[in-house]
């Protein structure tokens, strides 16, 4: 008995950050947009939540390499490839561990997020690790990403940005 006890105060003494985190989406005027929450699973990152203000269309969301969003957004910086293959799913060799499928944008109401990333981890340690050294960043661009043109998809300006916090 005193072993189960010992390993349940251990297991809560773990930060619960190496499971779950979350991003508030702003858009480039500073408005809060949402929030993404980022839970690791079995087959990847699990992020889920609801995005108010975005335009109808199919719209790129990605996983950018660097924690920071300051309008426009470059400081999100690339899309996060730490093991830097070319962009997109339809390109040999590709596709970024950022990289995720388009969101379809039906009208300019809420739209719900429910996507798992399998190439990125939340585990604070190994090379696919959202939490580098300068963390990371989930960004909704503007168009549609086509999943082919380098480097970025030619999705256009980046709208909204979020910062990946535990």
């Amino acid at each position: 008995m005193k072993r189960l006890i010992c390993a349940a105060i251990l297991s809560l003494a773990l930060p619960a950050t190496a499971h779950a985190a979350k991003a508030i989406m702003k858009s480039v005027d500073g408005k809060e947009m949402g929030t993404l929450n980022l839970v690791q699973t079995g087959d990847g990152v699990r992020i889920t939540g609801t995005i108010r203000g975005l335009e109808p269309g199919e719209l790129a969301f990605h996983i950018h390499e660097v924690g920071k969003c300051e309008p426009p957004f470059t400081s999100a910086g690339g899309h996060f490839n730490p093991f830097d293959v070319p962009h997109g799913k339809l390109t040999e060799g590709g596709a970024h561990a950022g990289d995720m499928d388009n969101v379809p944008v039906l009208d300019s109401g809420p739209v719900e997020i429910d996507v798992v990333n399998p190439r990125v981890t939340l585990n604070p340690h190994g090379t696919v690790s959202l939490f580098d050294t300068d963390g990371s960043s989930i960004v909704f661009h503007q168009g549609a990403d086509d999943y082919r043109s380098q480097p970025a998809g030619a999705a256009g300006p980046r709208i909204a940005c979020g910062v990946i916090e535990f």
